[in-house]
């Protein structure tokens, strides 16, 4: 993503400085997030962010605020960035159905592919067991359910789709086989190799992926079983028609494919509320790329759109809340490439000028609330203030050089949680000398 080089002076640091000081607020406990509840209100459409996919107070205090949302505000139902088929699994299994795991740790084991650590942690783990225990009380019907956006899991979700179709629909199961044959023969390296062949061959498995979905739509209501089978089978047929657009896009570079996977997480967003009704009020998990308005962001210069402008752009009316989160330093779980080993980095402070220095500076070391209604009029603070964003592969020594989005912040979000001093999150899939749960667990949920 580029970056202006001249952004940090072109506002008055000492006048921002002083302004988050005065109206950002003290973040201590659980009751301090009042004044964003207070603030979300009936809003139907609330998105968390994080400002990395590795950081433990990024998790617990979205959890915490999720929590109040839940049991405060009624909401239906939590989505996040993450793989449909796996969050299946943690979905039945909080909802209680039969035979869908036997621990919180068991089922989130299950998310095997890289960065396995994103969903399978042990502050997941206390949340799941939270979660679990709360839906236990509550009508079939009313169970809050966790449910993937993202666009991903092509075999994964092949695969589940074969696992129900082969007892209730073989002839789709054989329309499933061959989209899954045609698939693997382009090689098995998460879409690469398809991607590089459709340079050459742009529609090889899109006319079979369609055939898919036309078939499984066409009979879904002749499918005898429960109702979130036949959801979830529909969806992974989705899944494979536009996880096969975002691949043959991705070797074109550009907006595209990111815009692909923006637009299917929105869609899925969009089946999920009709799903659960009228009054369905949704969560979302996303990275604060996702969740904060693009248009406030150099992305829009780049064509690129997001999670949080599109459902902005459609359902402003029906309340639409955006909260963002960063740190000025600490440390993170992330690789130094792609498919790179579970490895904790240390994050430098941040650069002077950014986002996360001012507010260092302005809180005095300590964590703070910030609702952008108090500071969308203070001119020093809507302009394009570089804020960090750091992805599952991250180099602390480029940190300087990049890893800032120029964002007007009260644009991009309508809250930010500013936490001074981070720690990285404690991934299930590392091996232990003691193999004992963390201190921190259960986070007291």
């Amino acid at each position: 993503m580029r970056i202006d080089n001249n952004i940090f002076s072109k506002f008055d640091a000492e006048e921002a400085v002083n302004a988050l000081r005065h109206h950002a607020q003290p973040l201590e406990t659980i009751d301090d997030l009042d004044p964003l509840i207070e603030y979300i209100g009936d809003a139907k459409y609330v998105l968390i962010g994080e400002a990395s996919h590795g950081t433990h107070e990024y998790y617990t205090w979205r959890m915490k605020i999720t929590q109040r949302l839940i049991k405060e505000k009624n909401f239906s139902f939590i989505s996040v960035e993450g793989d449909w088929p796996d969050c299946s699994r943690v979905n039945r299994y909080v909802k209680h159905y039969p035979q869908s795991g036997n621990s919180s740790h068991e089922v989130l084991q299950s998310f095997n592919r890289w960065p396995t650590w994103m969903w399978g942690n042990w502050e997941m783990v206390a949340f799941i067991d939270w979660l679990k225990k709360f839906n236990s009380s509550l009508a079939n019907n009313k169970k809050i359910g966790f449910y993937g956006l993202d666009v991903y899991s092509f075999r994964e979700s092949l695969e589940a789709m074969m696992v129900y179709l082969k007892k209730y629909d073989i002839h789709a199961f054989n329309t499933a086989k061959k989209v899954l044959n045609c698939f693997e023969s382009y090689g098995d390296d998460e879409g690469q190799s398809y991607a590089r062949a459709s340079a050459f061959i742009p529609e090889m498995c899109e006319q079979a992926v369609l055939d898919l979905l036309i078939e499984i739509r066409s009979k879904i209501s002749n499918y005898n079983s429960d109702v979130e089978n036949v959801f979830s089978t529909e969806q992974n047929a989705i899944i494979a028609v536009n996880a096969e657009r975002y691949y043959r896009a991705m070797i074109q570079g550009g907006p595209r494919s990111w815009n692909i996977r923006d637009n299917h997480m929105v869609s899925t967003i969009d089946r999920l509320m009709k799903f659960h009704g009228d009054k369905a009020k949704i969560i979302i998990w996303e990275h604060n790329t996702h969740i904060g308005d693009a248009r406030a962001t150099d992305m829009i210069g780049d064509g690129m759109v997001n999670v949080g402008q599109l459902l902005t752009e459609k359902y402003a009316k029906d309340g639409v809340v955006a909260i963002g989160f960063g740190s000025y330093q600490g440390t993170v779980i992330a690789g130094n490439n792609w498919g790179d080993a579970i490895r904790k980095v240390t994050i430098p402070q941040a650069k002077v000028g950014s986002w996360e220095q001012l507010f260092h500076q302005a809180a005095n070391g300590k964590n703070k609330l910030l609702m952008m209604h108090h500071i969308k009029d203070i001119s020093c603070l809507s302009t394009h203030i570089g804020h960090r964003a750091i992805g599952v592969v991250y180099n602390p020594m480029r940190d300087q050089l990049g890893n800032y989005v120029p964002s007007i912040m009260p644009m991009r979000y309508d809250a930010f949680i500013f936490l001074d001093k981070t720690k990285a999150l404690y991934p299930l899939h590392v091996e232990s000398n003691n193999h004992q749960i963390p201190e921190t667990y259960p986070f007291g949920f």
